[in-house]
C-alpha cells in the first residue's frame, strides 16, 4: 500500500446502508471518502439529512454523473434500490472504476429469475457472469484482485453462512429446510410505508412477503452451488419492532447421528480462518443485540435426537454485516489488504 489513499464514492448516500458506510469507511487508514453522491438530494449538505454527521463529513451530495465520479473515486459502492444499480453499474465499469454493488441487481446468475423475483428488467447476462458474488467466508478467495462484486443480501448473509458447513459436510438434507429469519425495521430502508410506520409496527411482530421474498432465489442458488444439486428452500421473513438485526433460525433434518458438539467443532473449523463468525458453546445461542454494530455473525446449534433435526441460530446486524460492513470487507479482499480492516470494533451493548 502506498502513501494514497483509495478514493472512493458512495452512491446512494441518503439510505442507511450509504450513511453506514460513512460511518465505517471514517476508521478505515486507506480509504478517503471523495465523493458521496444522491440523485435526490444533490447540493444539499449530507449533514442537513444526517445531522449525527455535523463536523465528521463536510461535503455535499453529488448528482449521479458517471463521468464526474470517474474524475473523483476509484472505487464506487452503489447502495442503491434495486433497478437502479442495473442501469448505473454499466456506466460505472466502463469509466473505469472498480464497483461494489449493495443491491440486489447482480446477484442472481439467472435473468430470468431476476425479473421473476425483483420484477424489472435484468441486467446483460454478461454482467450478471462478471460479478463476483461477495459472500466473504465462503468466497473470499475468489473476490481477490476483481473489479466488480455483488454484496450479498442481509437475510442469505445470516442464513448461508448458517448453513453451509452442514450442506458442504453432508450432514443435513437439504431438501428439508425451513428457515425462519426476523428484521429490525431499518431493514425496510428510510423511505416511509405504512407497513414501517411507528402505530403499525410499535408493540407488534408480523410476517412479510411469505414465501414471495426476492432473497429466497438468492439463498437457493448458492446452496445449489454448495450441495451441487438442485436446492429449494421454505422461506418466511418477519418484521421485529426494533431498529438492527436480523436472526435466522434454520431447521433441517440430519443426515447421520450428530450432537451439538459435532456441529460446534465442524462450524470452528470451516471458520477458523474467519474472524467474523462466533461459534458459541454448546447451550448458548446468540441474540441479535449481540452483534449490534458489528461485523460478526453469531452461530448456535441444537440438536433433537427425538425429531432427528438440527436447529442452527444465526444472528447479525442487517446494517453491517448484512450490508455495509461485509460491503467493506469485500473491499479489503478486492485490494489484497487485511479482511478485517476498519471492522474491528466491539458491538454495541446494551
Amino acid at each position: 500500500m502506498t502513501d494514497n489513499k483509495l478514493r472512493v464514492a458512495i452512491v446512494g448516500s441518503t439510505g442507511y446502508g450509504g450513511v453506514e458506510l460513512i460511518r465505517l469507511l471514517q476508521a478505515h487508514p486507506y480509504i478517503e471518502i471523495t465523493s458521496v453522491i444522491s440523485s435526490s438530494s444533490s447540493g444539499v449538505p449530507i449533514s442537513d439529512g444526517f445531522p449525527h454527521l455535523t463536523n465528521i463529513v463536510a461535503k455535499n451530495l453529488d448528482g449521479v454523473n458517471p463521468a464526474e465520479i470517474a474524475q473523483a473515486a476509484d472505487l464506487v459502492f452503489t447502495a442503491t434500490p434495486s433497478g437502479v444499480s442495473a442501469k448505473l453499474v454499466p456506466e460505472l465499469l466502463a469509466a473505469g472504476l472498480k464497483v461494489i454493488d449493495l443491491s440486489g441487481d447482480f446477484r442472481l446468475k439467472d435473468g430470468t429469475a431476476y425479473e421473476q423475483w425483483y420484477k424489472h428488467p435484468a441486467p446483460s447476462s454478461e454482467l450478471l457472469e462478471k460479478a463476483v458474488y461477495g459472500l466473504c467466508e465462503v468466497f473470499g478467495d475468489e473476490v481477490k484482485g476483481v473489479d466488480f462484486i455483488s454484496n450479498p443480501g442481509c437475510y442469505p448473509t445470516a442464513t448461508l453462512l448458517g448453513l453451509i458447513p452442514a450442506i458442504n459436510a453432508g450432514w443435513i438434507d437439504p431438501a428439508s429446510l425451513i428457515i425462519d429469519a426476523k428484521s429490525g425495521v431499518s431493514g425496510a430502508g428510510r423511505g416511509t410505508s405504512l407497513m414501517t410506520h411507528f402505530a403499525e409496527i410499535n408493540e407488534n411482530f408480523k410476517a412479510y412477503k411469505v414465501n414471495k421474498h426476492q432473497h429466497i432465489p438468492e439463498i437457493e442458488q448458492v446452496l445449489s452451488q454448495v450441495s451441487g444439486e438442485p436446492v429449494t428452500v421454505t422461506f418466511t421473513t418477519h418484521l421485529v419492532p426494533m431498529t438492527r438485526g436480523i436472526m435466522s433460525t434454520m431447521y433441517a433434518t440430519l443426515k447421520g447421528s450428530y450432537t451439538e458438539e459435532d456441529f460446534i467443532g465442524l462450524y470452528r473449523e470451516y471458520y477458523k480462518d474467519r474472524s467474523f463468525v462466533r461459534i458459541r458453546d454448546n447451550g448458548v445461542w446468540p441474540a441479535t443485540k449481540e452483534v449490534s454494530g458489528s461485523n460478526y455473525c453469531d452461530i448456535g446449534f441444537a440438536v433433537d435426537a427425538r425429531t432427528n433435526r438440527l436447529t442452527v441460530i444465526s444472528v447479525i446486524d442487517n446494517v453491517v454485516k448484512g450490508a455495509a460492513g461485509q460491503a467493506i470487507q469485500n473491499l479489503n479482499l478486492m485490494m489484497g489488504w487485511e479482511e478485517s480492516l476498519g471492522l474491528t470494533f466491539t458491538p454495541v451493548y446494551p
